[in-house]
């Protein structure tokens, strides 16, 4: 592994592998590490880069919503050299297909892991009142709150250390980061531009994911024009952290292709 240091220096990135770039975007309530368990089978066929999204880790936080912080990602992956394979989880399919939708130059096939284009109007209260929690009481007081977004209660029964590790790394996350998102994603809605993507889209989503629920994947799908959905049954909304060989099965071909 290596680093790489992206836009002109504010935005780092973890890099693996040779060959093709494919690109992975984490989510909002992750990190980059809940790759970790599928990187070495993608880094088998391509150079592989996570980087740490604006606002996370080392990566410089951009102010004013989903677009701006699009760009920022834009202008990282410009640098890479061609087009793109990428892949997107949670907040992190919201960039990618915000970014996707401005750039499609970037990007030759797109991956949207528990994503989708726009939230339900329950959705949106959620993630206001997620920021109203966060500003109100900092992110110990949403940890809870994360981590059943997260996973589904059978998953935090049977794997309490995972749970315990994840809210840790939750908790690492800026404050202004995890609130300017939030008050994001309750106001987006990316449907109007949908026909006008014409790169092949894998739409995957766990099928007990309740933060991106799946009509959210199959109203996304449904709206581009040259999309697949794959529904993994069991799962929630951090697929490759709960079953990383099945998430691998069910995004490499497609990324291969």
């Amino acid at each position: 592994m290596s680093e790489l240091q992206l836009a002109g220096g504010r935005v780092r990135a973890a890099v693996y592998g040779a060959g093709a770039p494919l690109v992975l975007f984490h989510s909002l309530l992750a990190d980059r590490s809940s790759f970790n368990g599928v990187i070495d089978a993608y880094a088998a066929h391509f150079r592989v880069i996570v980087p740490e999204l604006p606002g996370f880790g080392d990566s410089a936080f951009v102010p004013g919503g989903l677009l701006p912080v699009a760009e920022r990602m834009a202008e990282a992956v410009a640098e890479l050299g061609g087009p793109v394979r990428l892949l997107g989880n949670g907040y992190g399919g919201f960039v990618a297909l915000q970014m996707t939708l401005k750039h499609p130059d970037l990007v030759s096939r797109l991956v949207l892991a528990d994503a989708g284009s726009c939230f339900s109007e329950p959705g949106r209260a959620a993630f206001r009142g997620m920021a109203a929690g966060a500003s109100a009481k900092g992110l110990e007081g949403i940890a809870d709150v994360a981590m059943r977004r997260l996973f589904a209660p059978d998953f935090h029964a049977a794997n309490p250390d995972l749970v315990a590790q994840r809210r840790a790394i939750f908790l690492t996350s800026q404050l202004e980061t995890v609130v300017t998102a939030c008050a994001a994603l309750a106001g987006m809605d990316l449907r109007p531009d949908l026909a006008a993507a014409s790169m092949p889209v894998l739409v995957v989503v766990g099928a007990q994911d309740e933060a991106t629920p799946p009509p959210m994947s199959e109203e996304v799908a449904a709206l581009l024009p040259n999309a697949s959905l794959t529904v993994l049954d069991g799962l929630a909304h951090v697929p490759q952290l709960q079953a990383p060989a099945r998430f691998v099965a069910a995004t490499l071909p497609f990324l291969l292709e």
